[in-house]
């Protein structure tokens, strides 16, 4: 049986070139590692999907390209960060954040950890009673038909 661990090394050398394994090089921008791999946070209503409702497509991990959300978990909750009431199964993994003297829920994509934001439950905002609170920059959209076999549910 083989165990396949996941690391991520990145470049002495400032040019923000990320190693996912041994053999995947992986190029992101400062503020995208930032928030991927150091646990960052945009500042609220300046990210490009904050205010982006698209009819079609999907949203994947920028770091691993790992399809994360469809277009129709989607809504304004009005937080300032794009919002979503479920992701697809197994996309999206959680850990407790204790961060700033408060407890709050990360969410991390499943496939390489990369830090996405937050979830918070019970607000009545959705059917879900979800809101993951998603940066931008952690994100990047598909256009087009969501993968065959993705099914949506919730995190928590």
């Amino acid at each position: 049986m083989s165990v396949s661990c996941l690391t991520v090394t990145c470049s002495p050398f400032g040019d923000s070139v990320c190693y996912l394994g041994s053999t995947s090089p992986l190029q992101l921008e400062p503020e995208a590692f930032d928030v991927l791999r150091k646990k960052s946070t945009e500042a609220p209503s300046t990210g490009e999907y904050d205010k982006f409702y698209p009819k079609e497509g999907y949203f994947v991990c920028r770091g691993c390209k790992n399809p994360l959300y469809s277009y129709g978990a989607k809504f304004n909750s009005g937080c300032g960060w794009p919002a979503f009431d479920k992701c697809f199964k197994g996309a999206v993994k959680t850990e407790i954040d204790e961060s700033f003297g408060i407890r709050r829920v990360e969410i991390l994509c499943a496939a390489c950890d990369g830090h996405l934001g937050h979830v918070f439950e019970n607000e009545g905002m959705t059917d879900t009673n979800e809101r993951h609170c998603v940066n931008s920059i952690s994100t990047k959209y598909v256009k087009g038909p969501i993968p065959e076999g993705l099914e949506e549910a919730k995190v928590v």
